[in-house]
């Protein structure tokens, strides 16, 4: 007998098995204890006779009904038997012979529903439902138009017979309901569970196919690169034929990698489309030439049809279009062995600047039966597979296709005759680039493509120097094979630490860097040299040179500071486009034949993008004159205005002025908004471009409404940047900014940079004199009364901000022009400790007059070599108010030398 409790509770506590049905037993086990103490209350109670053997008589029924259901598996079919007798037979006995509703009746109806709601199905559940609620309302009836028919309770068998059922109904549905909670959280834990252990399993299949398509490439990389080269040599007949198969072989076998991973991509919802300009007719040449091939050893008729009026140059992404246009014709060429397939490409609304490419293919091949397009674009899904089990293919052509297209935005539709062919039409919105048509491509133009084409250099570059990393020989062999011809010199090593010790010795213009290393990967080797002491190629450029495909790994590429990208297997037509982009022109000498064929087009048109070591940004709030800006090679990035108008970009779209008079003239709101950490990465991941290393001064972390942890959060995503917290605002923040830059101006390194701010930015404080508090109390900075009395009295204050606080370190009472005067005098007491080279005079809503009058007060103090009259940022102009200017300057006696000089 312990042996069949335990497996029951066992039973109960399998989430292997049916919910419902486990509910189901437990609440008859419950219901059973129920009616045992409900027997022994009618009893004690002294219940009818009648009443206490239902009992009794349901106990006997129910057991071995309930017991013989478990031991059978016949649990849905017991609960619907059970169903019947408490509804229709056992509880209506339980109404009249225990007082009705003067008794504990009324509470098992309530057990009855509950039981009917959570164990029956379907219409099992909507028929006892039903037949519950017409009882109970047959019971109510009965007892008030027929009272006798009802075995009365004296007022004390009522309250104890509806005190049991009380109990009792209470304690089944709080047990019930316990064992409910702790089903379904456990059925959460399960769901949990699985749903990480999927997770991993997509984690490590990413894992696989990344792996796979790194390891495949490597391999694809040396039979194109050298095959290419053999192509160069201009071979004749059986071998260039041969030349030409294994280009066209090579290219489908890349093209099944390249499914391959987009469908892992896919299902893990990372790929991102890539929106650029593409030469439409080179795009449309390259899938017609691969697939020429397959066409011709089928003995197929390959016809095309190219609308002419086709615009030269569409944006949107050219790899995967290309994939849809492959995988379409290549499905065609397999499943048609004889006859033809026809490949046309027609535009609609030409003249708009969208067009709508169809894209068509159709074939004469075996076609597809109509209950199978439903199915036909589901991944490893194969039609009318005894049919077609001699036709290889992955089963995810079609999957991926349908995939992209979605992606693209358009649409595809599929007509197919059984055994008689199939047509795919596929449309894609697109933008045109360029609207002249791509002209004729015909029957002559595909010959063409399939000939040899004679190779000529783009360029050439004796003097220029660069250096290939990768750990596989055959990979720094292409490289070195396919850059022969433009006498650039190529170094060459074997991995990270080689390139080390070779950056040491010699001074090369492009790195090409390998990605997935052992010991030291690809990234990380290029940091190491871009701050190598004693290194000689700190300034290189560098491609990544990887066998990591999509856009993802081009924008880790792009975050981490490369200055180009070029997938493996790599094309020597690209690898010169990207090397001649990257060399400065002084170095380079252009084939005659192409140099003037490409100054002519105006494609082949690039400069030196040498990287500067160290780059300084900041943000709008530090008003910093344009002037000193393009000096010392800085970025920065504008704060956002909002407006009730909407929201502007602090000096770009909105200056102090335009924000004055909106909030004078027409008494509107606008306060600063603080960047988000997107923003700051965004602005980082540009400036990466033009610097190997970054360093941001950021306003005060302690102001209202700042960006300091947005920028140091977005900071994180990169190894090479870095955030300063100035602790000041306006020019305060600014002169912290033209100090740093100073130094990366001297070759300072950027720890030394950030070492030496942390000691400058103690010493800085920055003073504003503010006609009034208006402004501050808007933006919460002082209290709405202190503006109010500040203004009654006329008193002008001066605000002072040091350390990342701001605090009231002067008042004047008066004349506007009397308090400036002492404010000056203020600002530049000890005239002696000044350094006289600079002066920053930063200003909201001053006229140019009273600019001079400052400007002649100043210079009866101090006489300085240079004054900035710097209009602040709206950022801060929205804080303080029109009539605010502040002073700002090195002291000698902080610094012994000043930091930054005047141009």
């Amino acid at each position: 007998m312990k042996e069949k409790i335990r497996n029951l509770i066992k039973y109960l506590f399998d989430w292997q098995e049916d919910v419902q049905d486990r509910l189901f037993l437990l609440l008859t086990s419950i219901a059973l204890c129920g009616i045992v103490l409900a027997f022994i209350g009618s009893i004690i109670v002294g219940e009818s006779l009648v009443s206490i053997m239902s009992l009794v008589v349901g106990f006997f029924v129910f057991f071995p009904i309930a017991w013989l259901g478990y031991r059978n598996r016949r649990i849905r079919d017991t609960s619907t038997i059970v169903a019947f007798l408490l509804v229709l037979v056992f509880f209506p006995i339980i109404f009249f012979t225990s007082g009705g509703i003067r008794g504990g009746a009324p509470l098992w109806f309530v057990f009855a529903i509950l039981y009917i709601g959570m164990i029956l199905r379907g219409r099992v559940r909507i028929f006892f439902s039903l037949a519950q609620v017409l009882v109970i309302v047959f019971c109510y009836y009965i007892q008030y138009t027929h009272p006798e028919c009802i075995t009365p309770h004296d007022e004390y068998e009522f309250f104890t017979d509806s005190l049991c059922a009380l109990l009792i109904v209470g304690l089944i549905l709080t047990l019930l309901m316990s064992f409910q909670t702790y089903v379904y959280r456990r059925e959460n834990e399960i769901l949990k569970s699985q749903k990480e252990e999927i997770e991993k399993l997509n984690k490590a299949q990413n894992r696989f196919f990344s792996s796979m398509s790194h390891e495949i490439r490597t391999p694809i990389n040396t039979i194109i690169g050298l095959n290419e080269m053999i192509l160069r040599e201009k071979p004749t007949g059986e071998i260039a034929e041969d030349s030409l198969n294994i280009q066209a072989a090579s290219n489908m076998l890349l093209h099944l990698v390249n499914d391959i991973l987009d469908m892992s991509r896919l299902q893990a919802g990372q790929v991102q489309l890539s929106q650029t300009p593409y030469n439409t007719k080179d795009m449309l040449l390259d899938v017609i030439s691969m697939l020429q091939v397959a066409a011709d050893n089928k003995g197929l008729e390959f016809n095309v049809n190219i609308d002419p009026e086709l615009p030269a140059e569409l944006s949107g992404d050219e790899v995967r279009l290309k994939q849809i246009l492959i995988n379409i014709l290549n499905n065609a060429i397999k499943y048609t062995e004889e006859g033809f397939v026809k490949f046309s490409v027609q535009c609609e609304n030409p003249a708009g600047d969208e067009v709508s490419v169809v894209y068509s293919v159709s074939d004469s091949g075996i076609g597809i039966k109509r209950e199978n397009i439903d199915d036909l674009f589901s991944a490893f899904r194969r039609m009318d597979e005894e049919k077609n089990k001699g036709i290889e293919g992955t089963g995810l052509g079609l999957s991926i296709v349908k995939q992209f297209v979605d992606l693209m935005g358009g649409k595809i539709t599929v007509n197919s005759v059984y055994t008689k062919g199939s047509t795919f039409i596929i449309e894609i919105p697109q933008k045109v680039i360029n609207r002249e048509g791509v002209g004729q491509i015909d029957s002559g133009s595909k010959r063409e493509i399939n000939k040899i084409a004679e190779y000529h250099q783009s360029f050439e570059a004796p003097r220029a120097r660069v250096l290939v990393v990768d750990d596989t020989a055959t990979n720094l062999m292409v490289v070195r094979k396919l850059l022969k011809e433009t006498k650039v010199t190529v170094d060459t090593a074997s991995g990270g630490e080689r390139a080390l010790e070779m950056t040491l010795e010699n001074s090369y213009h492009v790195i090409f860097m390998d990605h997935l290393m052992p010991g030291m990967d690809g990234i990380e080797c290029m940091h190491r040299i871009q701050n190598q002491t004693g290194g000689l190629s700190k300034t290189a450029l560098f491609v990544a040179l990887t066998a990591n495909t999509g856009n993802e790994n081009r924008f880790l590429y792009e975050k981490e500071g490369f200055d180009g990208y070029l997938t493996k297997p790599i094309k020597g037509n690209a690898i010169e486009e990207e090397l001649h982009g990257l060399l400065p022109k002084e170095l380079i000498t252009m084939d005659k034949m192409k140099g003037v064929e490409y100054a002519e087009s105006g494609l082949w048109i690039s400069g030196s993008r040498k990287k500067i070591p160290v780059m300084i940004t900041t943000s709008s709030t530090a008003d910093i004159p344009d002037e000193l800006i393009k000096k010392y090679n800085m970025a920065v990035i504008p704060i956002t205005i909002e407006t009730e108008d909407g929201c502007f970009r602090d000096s770009i779209d909105i200056d102090s002025a335009g924000v004055l008079s909106y909030m004078i003239e027409e008494g509107r709101k606008a306060q600063m908004n603080p960047l988000n950490q997107s923003e700051y990465e965004t602005f980082f991941a540009e400036q990466l471009q033009h610097a190997n290393n970054i360093i941001h001064i950021s306003v005060s972390s302690k102001v209202h409404a700042n960006s300091y942890m947005a920028s140091v959060d977005a900071a994180k995503s990169f190894e090479n940047v870095r955030v300063v917290d100035t602790g000041q605002i306006s020019t305060g923040q600014g002169i912290l900014a033209l100090a740093a830059a100073g130094m990366a101006e001297d070759g300072m390194d950027p720890d030394t940079i950030i070492n030496k701010l942390e000691i400058l930015k103690k010493e800085v404080t920055t003073s504003f004199i503010v006609d009034n508090m208006d402004y501050l109390a808007g933006t919460k900075k002082v209290s709405p009364g202190i503006a109010k009395f500040t203004r009654a009295f006329m008193i002008r204050s001066v605000l002072c901000f040091r350390n990342g606080r701001i605090f009231l370190s002067k008042v004047y009472f008066g004349s506007k022009k009397r308090a400036w005067h002492k404010y000056i005098s203020y600002a530049l007491r000890n005239g002696k400790t000044i350094d006289r080279s600079l002066l920053f005079i930063t200003h909201v809503g001053l006229s140019r007059k009273e600019l001079l009058e400052i400007k002649e007060a100043v210079g009866q103090k101090v006489a300085f070599d240079k004054i900035y009259f710097q209009k602040a940022s709206p950022a801060i102009a929205t804080t303080t108010g029109p009539g605010t200017f502040g002073l700002l300057f090195w002291r000698l006696d902080d610094f012994h030398s000043s930091p930054i000089s005047a141009p």
